[in-house]
């Protein structure tokens, strides 16, 4: 049985969709949902699916709290799926290859500190890109540096605002991150 533990920041629609993913998998199991934001709604999500949620703040995180309750899990697979946090190098280096985030952009453009969420679309419609995607990686000690797991493009030509384009990286994400998430298990088995 391959274990994965998420983290989340905010509403958690890829967090579920993953979930509800593998929810029928005799070979995966998602055994915790970490999130630093105490009112966010992946908490809900989680809590409906009957997934441990772990709250935690960033002292938690940087001090060694975090990793304890990730290693009592004992995860084959970390997934960030719009967390916000720069993830600490002392857990990335008790996980080598073993986390993965997915970026609404692709990399190399549009990443870096301060470039998620509404950030990254309306500096992808500001500078009139033709098309925009999505990037899973694995995490380093940098923002958005780590080597490319996958990657694939939308055409966003007949996109007005932000918000078409962030639904149109909903879609890829919903599509293709969980299918990555089973690739890599199945990789790395």
């Amino acid at each position: 049985m391959k274990k994965i533990v998420l983290f989340a920041s905010g509403n958690g629609s890829n967090v579920e969709n993953i979930i509800q993913y593998f929810k029928d998998r005799e070979t995966v199991s998602i055994v915790g949902v970490f999130s630093n934001n105490t009112h966010a709604g992946v908490i809900a999500k989680a809590q409906q699916h009957k997934v441990p949620v772990f709250t935690f703040d960033k002292k938690e995180l940087s001090e060694g709290f975090v990793l304890k309750k990730i290693n009592a899990l004992h995860p084959d697979l970390i997934v960030l799926a719009g967390f916000l946090l720069k993830f600490p190098e002392h857990i990335i280096a008790e996980y080598p290859h073993k986390i993965i985030n997915i970026h609404p952009a692709l990399l190399p453009k549009y990443g870096g500190k301060g470039m998620y969420g509404m950030h990254v679309h309306q500096a992808v419609l500001a500078n009139k890109e033709k098309e925009t995607g999505i990037t899973i990686h694995y995490v380093n000690e940098h923002y958005d540096e780590g080597e490319f797991v996958f990657q694939t493009s939308v055409n966003i030509e007949d996109c007005q605002s932000p918000e078409e384009i962030a639904a149109k990286i909903h879609e890829l994400e919903h599509q293709y991150f969980p299918k990555t998430i089973e690739n890599l298990l199945t990789r790395n088995a």
